[in-house]
């Protein structure tokens, strides 16, 4: 994992925020897709990529291979901010 990748938390009713700060590699995509499968009972994940710097565009294609593969029904992964199209796997999925 990147050594200043971090991901910050906070849920509130049926809705997680993440909040992803510094740069994206493999292994943060690891530890994001395992974050979003650990709450796949909220009805929406908000990831925030704002404070992202750096994202390696391999490990961006592979998170979004990973997530299109969970099955979250009924769970919405939605993401927000500058980075949301480089995260994102559909163009729908950013808010």
């Amino acid at each position: 994992m990147a050594s200043n990748f971090r991901i910050s938390a906070h849920r509130n009713s049926d809705n997680l925020h993440l909040k992803l700060l510094g740069d994206f590699d493999g292994s943060s995509a690891c530890e994001l897709v395992n974050e979003i499968k650990k709450n796949s009972e909220v009805k929406k994940i908000f990831i925030h990529t704002n404070s992202l710097e750096n994202i390696n565009p391999f490990c961006s294609d592979t998170f979004q291979k990973n997530l299109v593969g969970l099955n979250l029904q009924p769970t919405r992964v939605l993401f927000t901010g500058e980075r949301a199209g480089d995260l994102s796997p559909d163009r729908t999925m950013c808010v």
